[in-house]
């Protein structure tokens, strides 16, 4: 995939995980396991995909200088990172659709998903 990913792409790659739902949330195009949002594309003046993470992680990845990943104040202290569809690398988004996925997916589905590897 050499050109940015789209909202579709972040759907096709969320879809290969059990039990993804294509929905909306705050009136925007969503993802969701098991009734809870891990994906969200914002429509926002800033726009980009929220994903869910760890704080760690969401520091980690801002620490990288990135231009793919950013926050806002509104963001500040919660568990998500955002995220530039324009900027990100595809085999990078792709990993963190998974890690979002496993912050909200039932520890049931987890066990599920470890056994396909």
């Amino acid at each position: 995939m050499d050109t940015m990913p789209t909202w579709d792409e972040v759907v096709e790659m969320a879809q290969q995980l059990p039990e993804v739902e294509v929905t909306t949330w705050y009136r925007t195009p969503a993802l969701k396991v098991a009734g809870k949002g891990f994906a969200r594309l914002r429509t926002e003046a800033e726009g980009g995909l929220v994903l869910m993470c760890g704080l760690d992680e969401k520091e980690a990845l801002l620490a990288t200088g990135d231009p793919a990943f950013y926050t806002t104040p509104h963001y500040d202290g919660h568990g998500s990172i955002l995220v530039d569809l324009t900027k990100v690398d595809a085999g990078q988004l792709k990993e963190l659709i998974e890690e979002s996925w496993r912050q909200k997916a039932p520890t049931r589905l987890k066990r599920g998903e470890a056994s396909h590897d």
